[in-house]
């Protein structure tokens, strides 16, 4: 995606995986064995009714009730599945607003501020009409970074 010093720092076509509550979190991955393994692209091929899905599911809601415990609104259903390829870098804008208190107060700023780098880096629909609002959350990620280093 960047190079600082002919260093990479990720991809824009593959999610990363980040885990800290002072970033932003993307969709799971469906990869195996390991996340965001671009050579292992596949869905889970879990269908609603699967046990398997349906536990997976409710622990990634306790993951992020538990990171944030103040935040009782809806979780979007793009943080809780793995898209298609399970590799998606994007989530919905929606997706990265609900994290937006998390990431705020994990860096110790104003959620305001956390607040406009979303709004910035929220990708419309092309031409106003042509697929849906989204967010590269590696981009997000390394705003935040940039404005708003953390040391906690």
């Amino acid at each position: 995606f960047r190079r600082v010093l002919f260093r990479s720092i990720g991809s824009q076509l593959v999610a990363q995986s980040f885990t800290s509550p002072a970033y932003f979190w993307g969709r799971p991955s469906a990869t195996a064995p390991t996340p965001n393994n671009g050579a292992g692209s596949s869905g889970a091929n879990q269908g609603p009714s699967n046990p398997a899905l349906k536990e997976a599911v409710a622990g990634r809601i306790a993951a992020l009730r538990a990171a944030d415990l103040s935040n009782r609104d809806a979780i979007p259903v793009d943080l809780v599945t793995a898209s298609a390829s399970g590799l998606d870098p994007h989530i919905s804008p929606a997706a990265a607003l609900y994290q937006v208190n998390r990431v705020a107060a994990a860096r110790g700023f104003p959620r305001e501020r956390v607040l406009g780098l979303v709004e910035a880096h929220t990708e419309r629909p092309w031409l106003g009409v042509f697929g849906e609002a989204r967010v590269h959350v590696l981009a997000l990620n390394l705003a935040l970074d940039e404005q708003m280093p953390h040391t906690r």
